[in-house]
């Protein structure tokens, strides 16, 4: 049994870079909290928890836990949390993924343009709910093109949510252009999830088994399951190597492996070495 795996699997950058920073700050600092789980993914939380990083759902139970310093996570945070943080005299620390930045500015610059925004995206993900904030109160929040109002203006403004995919955006530009007679589009789709998904494609292609790893509550690896799945092969979205089935591989003489970018490199390594106890890698 062949084993490949997709070069992008794991980390992104602006991942990475917070659980990085998150680390370091756990060394040398207490009463720390992240304002909801900094990325979707349970057993990095937990190791940021055994460092002494707590999770607060909430302003209140903030308050309650006596956080000192709170860090904003990855998804980032609505314009009226971060403004009663401030107001509440927390010490932040900003790990708010740098295209998740950008595509809050271009919320606001399409919002003080007079432009009617709206979200390609998730309602209920975090990263929506800040972005909406920052939109405006007549922003109007889409997954996929069939989610279009008549309430729709003529002028109007498309942001997306990073981890959408290109194709949604395509579609839905093509519905908004017939609904609007002036649309402005920031495509804010990070570079890191279409390439996973390009790379996801490819590898899933040439194989008879894809497992994908992380979070089953991450959306950018929930994405990739579904695309493996679109293509007709056996796919097992995991969050760890405990729930592989030597079964799965019986006859496989390919394996396919990629994984969300809250994935961790020693999530995936540990994967990779049960595939191989099972002496047919």
């Amino acid at each position: 049994m062949k084993l490949v795996v997709a070069k992008s699997a794991g980390f992104c950058f602006g991942v990475k870079r917070a659980i990085n920073k998150a680390f370091e700050v756990a060394l040398r600092e207490k009463n720390v909290f992240t304002l909801g789980p900094i990325i979707h993914n349970p057993q990095v939380i937990d190791a940021l928890a055994a460092k002494g990083i707590g999770v607060a759902n909430d302003i209140a139970e903030l308050k309650r836990a006596g956080a000192k310093k709170v860090i904003i996570r990855t998804h980032g945070i609505s314009l009226e949390d971060r403004n009663m943080l401030e107001e509440e005299g927390f010490e932040l620390m900003d790990l708010t993924c740098p295209y998740v930045q950008k595509a809050q500015r271009y919320a606001k610059l399409l919002k003080d343009e007079g432009y009617q925004v709206v979200i390609l995206g998730d309602i209920e993900h975090p990263e929506v709910i800040g972005l909406k904030s920052y939109a405006g109160k007549d922003a109007w929040v889409v997954k996929g093109s069939e989610g279009l109002s008549k309430e729709i203006k003529n002028r109007a403004g498309l942001v997306v949510q990073t981890t959408q995919p290109v194709e949604e955006l395509k579609k839905l530009v093509s519905r908004l252009i017939e609904q609007t007679k002036q649309l402005k589009v920031y495509n804010t789709i990070c570079s890191s999830t279409a390439l996973k998904l390009k790379e996801t494609e490819e590898v899933a292609t040439g194989v008879d088994v894809m497992l994908v790893v992380g979070g089953r509550n991450s959306a950018n690896t929930t994405q990739l399951a579904r695309l493996c799945e679109n293509l007709s092969v056996a796919t097992h979205h995991i969050e760890t190597a405990s729930e592989l089935e030597e079964n799965w591989f019986k006859r496989a003489a390919r394996v396919g492996l990629t994984a969300g970018a809250s994935t961790p490199d020693w999530i995936i390594d540990e994967v990779i070495k049960v595939l191989k106890g099972y002496g047919r890698t």
